[in-house]
């Protein structure tokens, strides 16, 4: 057999076994219904997304994906899971967050060492070798206090940004709009990260049939906001028995501004009393230097 009819015999071969592959991809494909709404849910989505790399992740993506994959979850102690999802930070990047802060913590006691060599200082060795893994276990724990923190903050914004959109509904509600419709014009009256939010979750709640106050109420346990669970209670008196909740929606709104103020009340009273000691040390420094002199003067005779 020449070698050019074998040539065009493999490239014959090859271009049928294409043909053939495209023909079994052009039957649409059975799908399970059961699996296709699993997939579809929004626990479901923030899983897989977990567990997959996207094309644009960083290194703290990648190496908290890697991370998931290969050690056991008891590595973690205790994940807020609460606060990311209210922050919006993905397992991934909070994982390979807390491995950098990890392995920073193992490396700060060598260098340092390191460092004091150089200047003729020797500290011992098991120094470094005691303080490097100590280190590292308190650095590890740094991203839980900052997403603590962090979340702390959020309610709190999430707090002031609830008694203007409570006072939106109602004034959409005086004005004769619907419960949904009340509910979605006045999310999209802002852009804050607050009004975005509720607007989202309105949206999906309308494609999948839920109520929006069984949305924002599932919302509001997911991420500990009683805020939000207490509108969606009074919401769900308007939309499922025909309530008029104007009154209601305008006491909640009125309640949540004086909360507000007693938590900054109390807040400057605090930083008041903590400013009240740099000025009791000025007055002890100031009443030492005017007896020092004659304390001086008793105990050397003079």
């Amino acid at each position: 057999m020449s070698p050019p009819l074998l040539l065009v015999m493999v490239l014959g071969a090859l271009a049928g076994a294409s043909l053939v592959l495209l023909c079994t991809q052009l039957p649409p494909a059975h799908v399970e219904l059961h699996d296709a709404f699993d997939r579809m849910t929004p626990a479901r989505h923030r899983k897989l997304a977990d567990l997959q790399t996207p094309a644009d992740a960083g290194r703290k993506e990648r190496l908290g994906v890697w991370a998931m994959r290969a050690l056991p979850p008891a590595v973690w102690v205790r994940t807020p899971a609460r606060e990311l999802a209210l922050l919006r930070i993905p397992l991934a990047r909070f994982y390979g967050e807390k491995l950098q802060f990890a392995a920073l913590g193992l490396l700060i006691p060598p260098l340092m060492s390191t460092f004091f060599a150089l200047l003729g200082l020797d500290l011992p060795f098991a120094m470094p070798a005691v303080a490097a893994p100590a280190l590292a276990a308190v650095m590890f724990f740094i991203p839980n206090y900052n997403a603590l923190d962090g979340a702390k903050k959020a309610r709190g914004e999430f707090r002031r940004a609830m008694a203007a959109y409570i006072d939106l509904v109602a004034t959409e509600r005086h004005n004769g709009a619907a419960t949904r419709q009340a509910m979605e014009s006045a999310a999209e009256v802002s852009h804050n990260w607050v009004f975005r939010r509720i607007a989202e979750e309105l949206r999906r709640s309308g494609f999948s049939g839920v109520p929006p106050w069984d949305a924002l109420h599932a919302l509001a346990d997911e991420l500990t906001l009683p805020e939000l669970a207490d509108f969606a209670d009074i919401m769900r008196l308007s939309g499922a028995e025909g309530a008029a909740v104007y009154a209601n929606l305008r006491a909640r709104s009125a309640a949540l501004r004086t909360a507000m103020l007693s938590d900054e009340l109390a807040v400057a009273n605090a930083l008041g009393e903590r400013m009240t000691i740099p000025g009791s040390l000025v007055g002890v420094i100031f009443m030492a230097l005017l007896l020092a002199p004659a304390l001086l003067g008793m105990f050397t005779g003079t």
